[in-house]
């Protein structure tokens, strides 16, 4: 890693990480990395061009064959090893991760946390990959099934999860027998650099993993290239539309979770405590740039929303908004400046649209860092579905409450909402709760849970708008996409002369 001196600041040089070593970029493309607590650049990171896309494709490509024939066990044994490199760096990974993407550092080690307890779970790939079995289907006649990893796959995520979903998809890719080529958010990419560090200190072949920062033309190139068989994507849904569909026409899996819009139904026996604490974590944790946030309050019935609204109001004047490294911080800034633009323009058009504004955070500045990307948490009420900040995903410290008349209004809300990602729902009644977990049409559903993101041996993925691909992500699903089966039907000779037959084989 090199320095460079920025307007009386020393600005680090990042690189990429291709067949072990870390690589200077060559296209003479940069990307500014921020400290979004006081708004200056702090790194700065190459964009790759076609051919340092291709470079690490081949990386890959010429080491997958050589970890292909590791047994699944000697495989796990090196993702073992690497979770024991992460958790002795939990605290500089965490640190390291605050200071580029703004979430506080307790934040910054749940998003570690989730991510490695998905590594955990691949730490079974030698029950996982097994096959099936059944012998005598006729005379003789045994089948039986084999999963065999793809070849070189690829990952394209967020930056608002810089460890955890790149850890998603490596660990199950790598731990089947693959070869794994990370394309990690700009905006964020020194985390990702010290993971594939860890691998190769944990014992990983140079080559397996690599990470290749860039933009859209590194994304086209892992699109083109034939070697490269999967590709995983977590993002936007415009983007994770285009991912897919050139994927599907040049021949590849893919897997492309997109935007959300997570309602929490707030029912009139619920703990209305409990309901205004959730919404309040669920809300402005990580200010609001989670893909699985509750953005959208919906309490049923008037009582329960003018009952809500108060309780929500008292408890986001209470919030504080600070420095990521500050541990008294409920959250931190926004990723950038076009972040903090962004969702202030969202306020401003809900305004413009009706919507009652009880809290406003636009103008919120934080003493000595005035420069920084810090906005303050903003509540509406009386939001419409008609209006653009209940259409579209904010991705901001912005909680809105649509009011429902019924149960039945409440359960049509996030049904027919063109994202699908999670919803919650908060009550007493049981068969309530097992109703709307039924009928409710999106991927995952709380109950009087507030985040409903799945345990890491169950799958995570969203409907509609929120996911592209037929396969989720970790638990047996991540096996499942980064795996192909091979079904084998075999008959030693038994010395009886059976003669030519032109007719479709029975086995019965």
């Amino acid at each position: 890693m090199s320095y460079y001196i920025c307007e009386m600041t020393i600005v680090r040089e990042l690189t990429h990480f291709i067949g072990g070593a870390h690589v200077p970029g060559t296209s003479g493309r940069f990307g500014d990395v921020y400290d979004p607590n006081t708004g200056r650049v702090q790194a700065r990171v190459p964009l790759a061009d076609v051919a340092e896309v291709t470079a690490a494709i081949e990386n890959a490509h010429a080491a997958q064959i050589e970890w292909a024939t590791w047994n699944p066990q000697r495989r796990a044994r090196i993702l073992l090893q690497f979770l024991e490199l992460v958790r002795r760096e939990l605290i500089p990974l965490a640190t390291l991760l605050s200071s580029e993407h703004g979430k506080t550092v307790d934040d910054a080690k749940g998003d570690i946390q989730r991510g490695i307890e998905v590594v955990e779970f691949a730490l079974g790939a030698p029950h996982l990959l097994k096959g099936e079995y059944s012998a005598s289907v006729g005379t003789g006649v045994d089948v039986y099934s084999m999963r065999q990893p793809l070849g070189v796959v690829a990952g394209i995520t967020p930056f608002n999860f810089p460890a955890m979903i790149p850890l998603w998809k490596m660990g199950p890719a790598i731990a089947a027998g693959n070869a794994f080529i990370l394309k990690p958010s700009e905006r964020d990419p020194s985390v990702p650099l010290r993971i594939a560090e860890l691998f190769l200190e944990a014992g990983l072949p140079a080559g397996v993993l690599n990470v290749v920062n860039s933009d859209k033309v590194g994304v086209d190139a892992l699109l083109g290239d034939a070697r490269v068989k999967a590709i995983g994507f977590v993002g936007s849904t415009p983007i994770a539309q285009y991912i897919y569909e050139t994927a599907a026409k040049n021949g590849k899996r893919a897997q492309c979770f997109g935007g959300a819009k997570n309602h929490m139904i707030v029912m009139p026996d619920a703990d209305l405590d409990q309901v205004a604490d959730a919404l309040i974590g669920a809300g402005y944790g990580s200010a609001g740039e989670r893909c699985m946030a509750i953005s959208v309050a919906v309490p049923v019935g008037e009582a329960t929303a003018d009952a809500l609204a108060a309780k929500l109001t008292e408890r986001v004047k209470g919030l504080k908004v600070g420095h990521s490294l500050d541990a008294t911080a409920d959250y931190g800034p926004l990723i950038s400046k076009d972040a903090v633009d962004r969702v202030c323009d969202f306020i401003r058009i809900g305004i413009d649209e009706g919507a009652q504004l009880l809290a406003d955070g636009r103008g919120f500045t934080l003493e000595g860092y005035e420069s920084g990307f810090f906005l303050g948490p903003t509540l509406f009420d009386r939001v419409t579905p008609d209006m653009t900040i209940y259409q579209e995903e904010i991705f901001g410290p912005v909680l809105i409450i649509v009011r429902a008349a019924d149960y039945e209004e409440a359960l049509r809300l996030p049904s027919e909402h063109k994202y699908g990602n999670g919803v919650a729902i908060f009550t007493r009644d049981g068969d309530t709760a097992r109703d709307f977990a039924e009928r409710v049409n999106t991927g995952m559903v709380g109950v009087n849970v507030p985040i409903p993101v799945p345990i890491a041996y169950h799958t995570f993925g969203g409907w509609k708008g929120s996911g592209f691909g037929d396969l989720n992500q970790h638990g047996p699903d991540s096996f499942r996409f980064y795996t192909k089966t091979k079904t084998v039907t075999q008959r030693w000779p038994t010395g009886l002369k059976e003669g030519a037959s032109f007719v479709m084989p029975l086995m019965g």
